[in-house]
């Protein structure tokens, strides 16, 4: 480890290693010299020291070894200046989010970069093979690289501030920024799972608080100061938990605040009290706890009236209409029915603990609290007047839904009002705290109240409805909807239906007659029956016979012995229910002497606990009282002892003192003798005004005399430094004459000499002028020559681009008159084509007619003369075939182009010129038959000799 002598030596060295490059060192060094025992002093160089540190931890993400520093630097600075630890704080957390903001900058610039670097290539080949490999994107690639090492950095500054500022009551303000800094973070980035731990570590700080309070410099929640600090922050905490729709951390804020308010015993502000329940309403809503909604929003309702003097008659009416909506959005029923015992304990211990977060009440007592319900609340509203705040819809639809008796219409009013009030709503401009207003969110809930009500109206009227009809009255939902809200309220005994889907109906309340609904009505009913049969059939008077009522009074012993045994069964469930009732009874009461017992055992154990304070009390006061009687025992000693050096007796007696006395004594005594020291003192001011005033008078001619002999030896002393500074200055005088005389005779020279000089001067001037004015009509020239050329140039290229787009036209020109000439030229030739196989079409036409006739001839003379024609009708086609072909070409064997045979056979004509292989279509249509096509000529002679079979075949060898 490095040592130095002064601080000073630390920074100097530390400042020669960064600037060679080696921050690891100096990073070294500077820590070896924080966390050495030799420098605990705190001086003005720590401070720069520790700038510096943190500069050199954030630049190289050093987390552990910044919150090291700052632990020695707190345990120097904390007595003697805890201003220099703040402001090395702030520089640290600022130099981290400054380096965060940075990155996250950088890699926003890279990705844009990269986005605009090809704008042909959408990626580059890296980025796709990174992509297949490792199957994410490039910005998530260089967040990872630039922006998530520096953002943990930053996270870890927060957590090192707070764990170093956790118990400190002179850094509460830069603890609670801290805090503040860094829910913003957790906001700005989204980061919920470093938020739910930034909660944490607060909520512990302040268990850490409340369980070592014999701490030093601990702070003191009972400040106000110190108590709005703490609250500021949880606030803060609970806002932008709700921005970040963490409801379960949102909850826990809210319970911090309270258990802050019942450590301190205090309520805050208005202000804050807004936000809390305005907060606490909307967790409740989103948790589906319409209840603890409602009563969040009386309570929030409650202090806009008492404390918020800008709020006007709308935005009251508004928060009065949301009060009411919230309350008639809570189910008409109680979940409780049905639970188990454990499930009801732990429902009533949930709805304690939320009845102590919404009353706010810190110092409740569970057993006077009444119960939280919708009929409380409503009867809560209708009492404290937010009925006569609201609007007419809601008015309306409330004394619809809770005392209006319609239960078919009942859906048909309701629905109209739900359609205004889903419209009601808006921006609050007197309520800060509660910025809008949308009483559409609670027209699904009422819709579903609605159709609760209209269940409930229609079962007490009807016992059966048809499934169509009840749809019908009920336009909100579809029936598979109403039967999930029928199956609820049947679970929670709401209702009594059942819904029989093969006879399409519904029936209403139990078939039993022990029903409560139908009871009352089935003996009625009963009673009017049996007086109209009465009255139909009146009973008939005879005369009674023993034989005849025989079989009648067994038939009567019988039902009464039924009747009886009936009545038995019936009195005996009737005891069964009492004893059962009477049970009941003696549990309740059982219950309720063992809740008094506990009442008195904990009166009991309150009475015991305030004896047991005030006998401490007592005993307090009596320690104190003896402590007192001792300490005026030693002060009458005193006393004695001071009046025995004085010669004087204490007044007092012993037994009758009190430590009163004694003081009273003691201050009358002290009194006296600063009386007697002020007459000593005026006695003895007197003596030395009396002697100072002899002194003066004795002392007054000798200093009269001392002084008229010091002005004489000053008057002559000043005579003879004047006399001697006259002489001085005439021998100067005189010597400065001399000196002019011996360099007047040099005048002339100086003159000649002036005047070489400036003439050689003036002559260098004119030379250099003429000289620079020489050089700048030279680059003058040159400037206009290079323009002329330049001119030139381009007067050059422009001509030249004129004659060579003169050329192309030229050239464009002559190329398509040369094509328009082809095309001429080719239309001409395949016209000339044209004609030509127009004439060999003609030629085939007169050779095959010619051939019919033949062969007509040929067919007629041979089935005349068959034996005799055989001959001539075998030399006739050789006669007549080499016509053509002894015309066309010679017996050479040579091969003769087309065009020459056509020629020839078309009767000498010249050979058309060569096409071009592409230009016709038709060509394989316009051949002209050739020596080659010898499948005309092999097809004629089907019957005859084969002397043209063998001249086809030696001409077609002769071809070849």
């Amino acid at each position: 480890m490095a040592t130095f002598a002064r601080p000073e030596n630390a920074l100097k060295r530390a400042e020669e290693l960064i600037n060679v490059g080696q921050k690891q060192e100096a990073l070294e060094a500077l820590h070896s010299f924080i966390t050495s025992r030799r420098y605990r002093a705190w001086t003005r160089t720590h401070e720069r020291i520790m700038f510096k540190y943190v500069e050199l931890c954030v630049d190289m993400r050093r987390g552990r070894h910044a919150k090291d520093g700052l632990i020695q630097y707190r345990g120097i600075c904390q007595q003697v200046n805890i201003t220099s630890l703040e402001e090395v704080i702030k520089h640290f957390m600022q130099l981290a989010t400054e380096k965060a903001e940075l990155a996250r900058n950088q890699a926003q610039a890279l990705e844009e970069a990269l986005d605009i670097d090809d704008l042909e290539a959408d990626k580059r080949p890296e980025d796709l093979m990174l992509s297949y490999v490792s199957g994410e994107k490039g910005k998530d690639r260089s967040d990872r690289e630039l922006v998530t090492p520096w953002f943990k950095f930053l996270w870890e500054t927060y957590r090192t501030v707070l764990e170093i500022l956790r118990n400190n009551s002179r850094l509460e303000a830069l603890y609670a920024m801290t805090a503040h800094r860094a829910f913003q973070f957790c906001k700005q980035y989204k980061r919920t799972t470093e938020f739910r731990r930034l909660c944490e570590i607060i909520r512990n700080h302040l268990a850490n608080l409340n369980k070592y309070r014999d701490q030093r410099d601990r702070p003191d929640l009972a400040a106000p100061e110190s108590l709005q600090l703490y609250l500021d922050t949880r606030f803060e905490q609970l806002k932008v938990a709700t921005e970040l729709e963490l409801w379960q951390e949102a909850f826990r804020s809210i319970e911090d605040i309270y258990g802050l308010m019942c450590m301190v015993k205090k309520t805050p502000k208005p202000s804050l009290m807004v936000v809390y329940y305005s907060k606490l309403s909307e967790i409740f809503w989103m948790s589906s706890s319409h209840l603890y909604h409602a009563y969040a929003w009386l309570k929030l309702f409650s202090l806009q009236k008492s404390f918020n003097k800008n709020l006007n008659q709308k935005d009251l009416q508004l928060i009065a209409s949301s009060v009411v909506l919230a309350a008639l959005s809570v189910p008409p029923y109680d979940r409780s029915y049905g639970a188990s015992h454990l499930e009801l304990e732990n429902e009533k211990e949930r709805s304690l603990r939320v009845a102590n977060l919404i009353a706010f009440d810190v110092e409740s007592k569970p057993e006077n609290r009444e119960v939280l319900s919708r009929s409380s609340l409503l009867l809560e509203l209708v009492a404290k007047g937010v009925m006569n705040c609201v609007t007419q819809e809601v008015k309306d639809l409330y004394h619809i839904l809770e005392h209006e008796f319609l239960p078919l219409d009942l859906a048909l009013k309701v629905q109209p009002l739900l359609t205004k009030i889903s419209k009601l709503g808006g921006k609050l401009a007197s309520a800060s705290s509660v910025p809008e207003i949308q009483l559409s969110q609670y027209v699904p809930s009422l819709e579903k109240l609605a159709a609760l009500r209209l269940l409930q109206r229609v079962s007490q009227v009807y016992q059966t409805m048809n499934i169509e009809n009840l749809s019908r009255i009920i336009p909100f939902f579809d029936f598979s909807i109403v039967e999930k809200i029928s199956v609820d309220a049947v679970k929670n005994n709401f209702l009594a239906m059942k819904v029989d889907y093969r006879k399409g109906a519904i029936f209403f309340g139990n078939k039993s007659l022990e029903s409560e609904g139908l009871r009352d009505h089935l003996s009625t009913f009963a009673e009017s029956l049996s007086k109209a049969r009465g009255m139909i059939y009146p009973p008939v008077k005879r005369i009674s016979k023993l034989g005849e009522t025989l079989p009648d009074l067994v038939e009567v012993v019988e039902k009464e012995h039924k009747r009886l045994l009936a009545r038995k069964s019936i009195i005996e469930k009737r005891k069964e229910e009492q004893e059962r009732q009477l049970l009941e009874m003696e549990r309740e009461e059982e219950a309720k002497r063992l809740k008094l017992q506990k009442i008195t055992e904990e009166a009991e154990q309150k009475r015991l606990a305030s004896e047991f304070e005030q006998m401490k009390n007592q005993r307090i006061l009596r320690e104190i009282e003896e402590r007192e009687l001792e300490e005026a025992q030693a002060l009458l000693q005193e006393a004695e002892k001071r009046s025995k050096k004085k010669g004087k007796k204490p007044v007092l007696e012993g037994e009758k003192i009190t430590k009163k006395t004694l003081m009273e004594l003691a201050l009358s005594e002290q009194l006296r003798e600063k009386q007697e020291m002020e007459k000593k003192l005026q006695k003895l001011a007197k003596t030395m005004d009396y002697l100072e005033r002899a002194k003066r008078e004795e002392a007054a001619p000798l200093i009269d005399a001392a002084f008229q002999q010091r002005l004489a030896e000053e008057e002559a002393l000043h005579t003879l430094e004047q006399q001697q500074e006259i002489d001085v200055s005439r021998q100067r005088h005189a010597g400065d004459l001399e000196e002019k005389r011996r360099l007047g005779r040099m005048l002339e020279n100086k003159k000649i000499f002036q005047e070489r000089v400036l003439s050689r001067r003036k002559s260098e001037y004119d030379r250099l002028k003429e000289e620079r004015e020489e050089k700048i009509h030279q680059i003058i020239q040159a400037r206009k020559q290079e323009r002329d050329a330049k001119r030139k140039m381009i007067y050059f290229l422009r001509s030249e681009e004129e004659r060579q787009k003169r050329l192309r036209e030229e050239e464009e020109a002559r190329k398509l008159e040369e094509l328009e000439r082809r095309k001429k030229e080719e239309a001409e030739r395949k016209a000339k084509l044209d004609e030509i196989a127009e004439k060999q079409r003609q030629r085939e036409r007169e050779l095959e007619e010619k051939e019919r006739q033949w062969r007509e001839e040929v067919l007629g003379r041979s089935a005349a003369v068959p034996s005799r024609t055989e001959p001539s009708s075998i030399s006739r086609p050789v006669e007549a075939a080499p016509a053509a072909p002894a015309a066309a070409a010679p017996s050479t064997g040579k091969y003769v182009p087309r065009f020459k045979r056509v020629a020839a056979e078309g009767g000498g004509q010249a050979p058309p010129p060569e096409t071009d292989r592409w230009s016709s279509g038709n060509r394989m249509d316009d051949r002209t038959p050739q020596q080659g096509d010898r499948w005309r000529e092999d097809r004629r002679p089907s019957f005859g000799s084969g002397a043209p079979r063998s001249s086809t075949w030696q001409s077609s060898r002769d071809r070849r």
